[in-house]
């Protein structure tokens, strides 16, 4: 069965913290596939207590960014995918086709997914360090008045 770049690259991009692109291309067996969604889940439960007992909890501005860290790393791996050569493409993941077979070609969808993920994956990722950043020097500054005091 040969492996399309193009679904490869959405699949990286929508279903990717959830390993859907790992599991289309290495099979149910992958480890980091089956993995992949711990931090997505870790994440989504940051943001959901961050909703609950507001951004002051502490587990929650320790969560939530492995959620945007999550996505930015699967946006990364569409981008990947979707700039691999064909040859490259199908040589890794079609070996017993042609090198320029049209598995591995770009075409526009393939460029669509990686210009989608490019902006998702970078507002994901500038988003996660600014809320992880913010929080802990918030943090740092209510230890520091604490001392103080």
């Amino acid at each position: 069965m040969r492996k399309n770049k193009t679904l490869a690259a959405w699949l990286a991009f929508l279903g990717g913290p959830f390993g859907l692109h790992r599991f289309y291309l290495h099979g149910w067996t992958d480890t980091l596939g089956w993995f992949l969604p711990i931090p997505t889940a870790l994440g989504l439960y940051g943001i959901r207590r961050a909703l609950e007992f507001g951004v002051d909890d502490g587990w929650s501005w320790v969560l939530t960014p492995l959620f945007g860290f999550t996505i930015a790393a699967c946006a990364l791996t569409a981008i990947v995918y979707g700039l691999a050569t064909p040859e490259k493409w199908n040589a890794r993941h079609n070996p017993q086709a042609a090198p320029d077979d049209s598995a591995g070609r770009t075409q526009w969808l393939t460029i669509g997914a990686v210009v989608c993920s490019l902006l998702i994956g970078a507002t994901a990722l500038m988003s996660s360090i600014a809320f992880s950043f913010q929080r802990y020097f918030e943090y740092q500054i209510e230890e520091a008045q604490k001392i103080s005091q």
